[in-house]
């Protein structure tokens, strides 16, 4: 099934807007529906205003109004394959179960199988907050 997630990714990594570090990202996910939603890496000038591959795909999930994935590739061209950012890894923790499987990716086409529970263990999430 990764196949399908790994054409998304890199077919919208090439729409990556990366004028300033020219280091494109793609990510496709699955939602529970089994479709496939996708993001690139959005850059601008004020580089804290970006945003993420992964948090475009997952806005793109959630405004097709699913909440839970299923799957994740992220594609980069790097020498390994990149892992998401912190914050990044917080928010597929946040729609997804930490068993959901993560494949990472170079251009080249070396992939390196995890979990979300492998790159963020001890997840804050819901169950920390009082009352839910």
């Amino acid at each position: 099934m990764t196949q399908d997630l790994k054409w998304a990714a890199l077919a919208v990594r090439e729409n990556a807007y990366a004028p300033y570090s020219r280091f494109k990202v793609g990510a496709a996910i699955r939602g529970a529906s089994g479709k496939i939603y996708a993001g690139c890496n959005v850059e601008n000038v004020a580089y804290p205003e970006g945003t993420c591959a992964e948090a475009g795909a997952i806005a793109a999930m959630i405004a097709d109004g699913e909440t839970v994935l299923t799957e994740v590739y992220v594609v980069a061209d790097a020498p390994d394959p990149v892992p998401p950012c912190g914050g990044c890894r917080q928010k597929l923790a946040e729609f997804g179960a930490a068993a959901v499987p993560v494949t990472l990716s170079t251009t080249a086409g070396d992939e390196r199988g995890v979990t979300i529970g492998d790159l963020l263990p001890g997840a804050f999430g819901s169950a920390h907050m009082p009352g839910f």
